[in-house]
């Protein structure tokens, strides 16, 4: 165990790579669940609980860890499977997700691999679980890799409405209000959508890199160019097939696609910078997710094209 923490440790500080490293652990049966290390801060065993009156039945409780208070959440129980009858044989993998710091309770954990992202591949057709996001093989085995967005929606919810100091920014527009929404979580597609449906602009969802890419290659096939086609792209980084920092290069790399205003949209917060956006050659890095900086940042783009126009 002090290897696996140690490699958790050491390699959430690392970040822009379009490999990935899985933290595999499993739950109250033999299969394997995934994790991407760079949202995991740490792993420790189960610590005392405390109960929170009032919580979602998935809360096992409370603990202070590091002198912060954060939720310790069931992981098997937030997505239909019976829960840990004794949490303090369990442990806890503590992580960052849309700038929020949590706890999720596992029976046991695996180890770490190092993969790439074109290893990961969105569920099969006919899929049993609706909390599956991707998987992949490793050791001849399927790795499940869950839809933390949907579970963290459900379990500790959100507000998805745009508040109306920001709303009053929008404003009928003859530029082009049509946005390319990249993401493999169908509630984060969908917060998104909500979002810009109360902007009034419209969208064209995909669930992965691969399938943007596809949809913007066979738009520039029309005699409209895309830039009057499109007002931007928002693509989340960690995507099966084709990651959002593949995604952006390949953008970049297509002289008809290549002046396309992207923004990267990820719940990977904590870690990233205006280099790093720089880098991977992105306009703009908003973490996940909060409807008004995502408004913000559209409505900052709406009157840059009407200040060219």
């Amino acid at each position: 165990m002090t290897g696996v923490l140690d490699g958790v440790n050491r390699r959430t500080q690392l970040a822009g790579s379009n490999r990935l490293e899985l933290l595999m652990f499993r739950l109250k049966r033999r299969q394997r669940y995934g994790i991407n290390v760079f949202k995991v801060r740490e792993v420790i065993q189960c610590p005392s609980l405390t109960h929170v009156p009032h919580a979602h039945p998935a809360v096992k409780g409370g603990a202070n860890i590091r002198g912060s208070a954060i939720s310790i959440i069931d992981l098997g129980a937030s997505i239909g499977m019976p829960p840990i009858d004794d949490p303090s044989t369990g442990f806890v993998i503590v992580t960052e997700y849309n700038r929020n710091t949590q706890g999720f309770l596992v029976n046991s954990i695996d180890h770490i691999v190092n993969l790439n992202w074109e290893e990961i591949l969105p569920p099969p057709k006919g899929a049993g679980s609706s909390y599956m996001t991707a998987v992949t093989r490793v050791d001849n085995e399927i790795v499940e890799i869950i839809d933390v967005e949907k579970i963290m929606s459900e379990v500790i919810g959100g507000n998805e409405d745009i508040s109306d100091d920001v709303l009053a920014g929008s404003s009928a527009s003859e530029t082009p209000r049509h946005i390319l929404v990249v993401d493999d979580s169908s509630v984060a597609r969908n917060q998104i959508k909500r979002a810009l449906e109360q902007l009034g602009i419209n969208c064209t969802l995909a669930n992965d890199g691969a399938a943007g890419l596809e949809q913007l290659k066979a738009w520039a096939q029309d005699e409209l160019p895309i830039n009057e086609r499109l007002m931007m792209v928002i693509s989340d980084v960690e995507m099966p097939r084709m990651d959002g920092y593949t995604l952006t290069s390949e953008i970049r790399q297509d002289p008809a696609l290549r002046d396309l205003y992207i923004v990267l949209h990820t719940s990977l917060s904590g870690i990233f910078n205006s280099a790093l956006v720089d880098k991977v050659g992105a306009n703009k890095f908003i973490p996940k997710f909060n409807p008004d900086e995502l408004a913000t940042a559209v409505l900052e783009r709406t009157h840059q094209l009407e200040t060219v126009n």
